[in-house]
């Protein structure tokens, strides 16, 4: 029988549940001693108990089939992706569609302004020169380096050059990139972004900083300097992102009777400062996204970018940390996700990979961890790990972007070492457009590497919401996803607990996630039927 491996896994129902939500942090058990025959299966009126530990039993037959295990994820609702950066999101062939309409050219160096020589324009390129267009693609991105480029260069060094090789096609299409995030996350079923992004004002601003000495004694002179001029390009910034926000929602038509899907995509955004800019210029671009964040809910959180392992992150590191906890101080309210241990021996020498994720952590107050792959050689990995699980401080996993940058993949990715120590953690795509990757992508990978089953996949999905920067009460108590708090503990259904979310963007949208999952799963179970 077609529904036989459904069957399997359902037991006796009759009576009514009461248990209106549930969810495991650990992969779901088949259920024994099936009493209903699947043609027989109602997925509409079965208990979520029952309902998830049937669309666990098709997951853990579509994981045998790639193919079909790539299928199974790409319609299942994801949640949010956390960590993203805004420009590394698009791919390379729509950067060079817009150098093509920008009238940009191709020379030896990468793109460079007009007049081009003959048959160097973008355009000239794309409709006769399949080989040169095909060769632009793979150092935009990683392409290249996957199909025959690893011995030639090191994937750490082809992923971050990319950026500065496509960066001239980016400038002034900052509507674009917006559009095609929130396209590709529709497409992907998230409903939830955190972009790395900074209004062209602020960064601006930023590289004009004297490169004038500092260190952590001279912060609150600093600041005191730099204070006045801040408010004015803060106000500058957030006009540019209003503006170019009702641009791309008129590109989505989110006005219209029946919007996009995109439209429908939160979209909030993580102020930055470039690690390896000389100290003044950190410190001044962290003052403006901390000041950013104060002023325009948009804007949820900070963090500091830019790889990690360059000679001035390393030496400026504990500075760094001293900026970031002077200036909590000063704006206590504001969030912090902070790029750190993005790591791994080999890469810098061994004393490099000590303290980051705790400096972190005990220094900077970070609330979430990026990347976090050289916990294993940390001197105080188990309490770093330990006190994470303690205070809900959640990872940012970017399995692609480890594997390509770091090399750092399967078993020795330390994925299953943070869950052992009951560290919260995220799926995310980091740099999806340069890693040729999607969010499915990383869940495949989440399930075929790190043997992650349906419903831990689905607590990642719930946990990407619950640890967003996200304003608003959680609908989960105390970060037990599944377990629906105050007003919503009876129903999610309930006067009161729509009440609730009408007064908190963050439960409003773990809401519409369970929404979604009850959805995918009954079309799920009913797929199978069919």
């Amino acid at each position: 029988m077609k529904q036989r491996r459904v069957a399997q896994i359902i037991r006796a129902w009759a009576a009514p549940s009461q248990i209106a939500l549930a969810c495991v942090l650990t992969a779901a058990q088949p259920m024994a001693t099936p009493t209903a025959r699947a043609d027989q299966i109602d997925a509409g009126a079965m208990p979520p108990v029952a309902r998830e530990a049937a669309v666990a039993a098709l997951f853990d037959k579509a994981v045998q089939s790639p193919p079909q295990l790539r299928m199974f994820l790409h319609e299942m609702p994801k949640g949010g992706d956390l960590h993203n950066h805004l420009g590394g999101n698009v791919y390379a062939e729509d950067y060079l569609r817009w150098a093509a309409a920008d009238g940009l050219c191709a020379d030896a160096t990468g793109l460079v302004p007009p007049p081009c020589a003959p048959g160097h324009s973008i355009q000239a390129i794309i409709d006769h020169q399949p080989q040169a267009y095909g060769r632009l693609v793979d150092a935009f991105s990683m392409r290249g380096w996957q199909s025959v480029g690893r011995d030639a260069v090191s994937g750490h060094d082809h992923f971050f050059a990319t950026f500065d090789k496509f960066s001239p096609a980016a400038r002034g299409h900052i509507v674009d990139e917006l559009v095609l995030s929130r396209r590709s996350a529709a497409d992907d079923r998230l409903s939830y972004l955190e972009l790395d992004y900074n209004p062209r004002a602020l960064d601006e601003f930023a590289m004009a900083a004297a490169d004038q000495p500092l260190d952590e004694a001279g912060l609150a002179a600093r600041y005191a300097q730099e204070l006045p001029g801040i408010a004015q390009v803060v106000t500058r910034g957030i006009a540019q992102l209003a503006a170019a926000e009702a641009q791309a929602a008129q590109q989505l038509n989110c006005a219209a009777p029946v919007p996009e899907p995109a439209c429908f995509v939160r979209v909030h955004y993580i102020a930055y400062a470039l690690r390896a800019l000389p100290p003044a210029a950190v410190f001044r671009q962290l003052m403006l996204g901390f000041a950013l964040v104060q002023q325009d809910p948009r804007f949820v959180g900070v963090n500091i970018v830019q790889p990690e392992d360059w000679p001035v992150p390393l030496r400026d590191y504990d500075l760094h940390m001293a900026m970031f906890r002077f200036l909590a101080g000063k704006y206590p309210g504001v969030h912090r996700s902070l790029h750190a241990g993005e790591l791994t021996l080999g890469l810098v020498p061994p004393q490099d990979l000590r303290d980051h994720i705790a400096k972190a952590i005990t220094v900077a107050g970070a609330q979430r961890i990026g990347h976090g792959a050289d916990i294993a050689y940390e001197e105080d990995g188990a309490k770093t790990m330990a006190r994470m699980a303690r205070e809900g401080i959640a990872v940012e996993v970017n399995l692609s972007s480890n594997d390509q940058i770091l090399g750092v993949k399967g078993a020795d990715h330390p994925l299953q070492l943070y869950r052992h120590f009951g560290v919260p953690f995220v799926l995310c795509t980091d740099d999806q457009g340069v890693a040729r990757s999607d969010m499915t992508n990383e869940y495949v990978r989440a399930s075929r590497e790190q043997g992650l089953r349906y419903a831990d996949l689905k607590a990642a999905a719930r946990a990407s919401l619950e640890y967003s920067f996200m304003p608003g009460a959680s609908l989960w108590a105390s970060h037990r996803l599944g377990v629906a708090a105050g007003a919503c503990a009876q129903s999610l259904a309930s006067a009161e607990c729509h009440r609730f979310a009408l007064g908190s963007e963050k439960a409003s949208a773990q809401i519409a996630l369970e929404q979604q999952f009850a959805s995918f799963e009954k079309n799920q179970i009913a797929g199978e039927e069919d």
